[in-house]
């Protein structure tokens, strides 16, 4: 497992989704706070990124961006014992050290109908890194960062984006000319790439974007693409989006069964 070595990166996480294709845990909440083992999935991105000594976060509000705060807000609170002096000089001292002592997190109103891009672009005031990563709130994953990083570093170019080989949401059948079915795989890894968020970019990358209506995954990386700007970084492991309810219980699943391939932190 690689030492933990403090990077001064920031890490920009997109908070800011509406999640309709699961309503029955964001109807009432955000994504990033839906929880698998009784913790926010945000919680368990954040928890990824500080095990590779990026603890430095920005997170893009919109949808109920209120609660988010709130979260971090009674951070300390909830999860330390604590003593407090009620009256007029009301005190609270706090007996524990959790693990996320040196977590700084900044919070941003990005906007509700803001897209992608213009959320990161929002955010621009925030960073004052030579690069930063930007990954999506809903996506857990065991993606090496620190290798990712220095992947960045080692091209020269302006932006990496992590790729993985997408696995179908479907049963794949092979059929004979009667109908018979000759195979069956449950959710098979198909062919090609697809990104998984976990990118990179030079601080200069603010330049390629726009307003609010900005989709980042749009003409900003297809621009990049163009110019020859863009990298792609290989990555072989486990990564999951919660977008259904259905993933939400497959997550949930793995953690309970002690089989989470994303827990890579003590």
């Amino acid at each position: 497992m690689p030492k933990k070595v403090k990077n001064r990166s920031k890490v920009l996480i997109l908070c800011g989704g509406q999640g309709t294709r699961m309503r029955e845990e964001t109807e009432y909440r955000p994504k990033p706070l839906v929880e698998i083992g009784g913790k926010p999935i945000l919680w368990h991105i954040m928890k990824s990124f500080a095990h590779f000594g990026l603890d430095d976060f920005v997170l893009c509000l919109g949808y109920r961006g209120n609660m988010i705060k709130e979260y971090f807000l009674n951070y300390e609170a909830m999860n330390n014992n604590f003593t407090i002096s009620l009256g007029r000089q009301s005190r609270v001292t706090y007996h524990d050290a959790h693990p996320e002592q040196d977590f700084r997190v900044t919070l941003v109103e990005t906007g509700l109908e803001t897209m992608t891009g213009g959320r990161v672009k929002r955010s621009e005031p925030y960073i004052d890194t030579d690069l930063f990563i930007v990954t999506y709130g809903d996506g857990v994953s065991d993606v090496d960062v620190q290798d990712l990083v220095r992947f960045h570093r080692s091209h020269g170019k302006m932006a990496t984006v992590t790729i993985v080989k997408p696995v179908s949401r479907f049963g794949v059948v092979d059929l004979d000319s009667k109908g018979r079915i000759k195979h069956f795989a449950e959710k098979p890894q198909l062919d090609g790439w697809a990104s998984a968020g976990f990118m990179v970019f030079n601080k200069n990358f603010f330049k390629y974007l726009g307003g609010d209506d900005c989709v980042l995954e749009r003409d900003p990386l297809e621009r990049l693409a163009r110019e020859g700007e863009l990298m792609a970084y290989r990555h072989e492991g486990f990564f999951y989006a919660m977008d259904t309810y259905r993933e939400y219980n497959y997550l949930n699943e793995l953690w309970t069964g002690g089989k989470a391939p994303w827990r890579i932190w003590n």
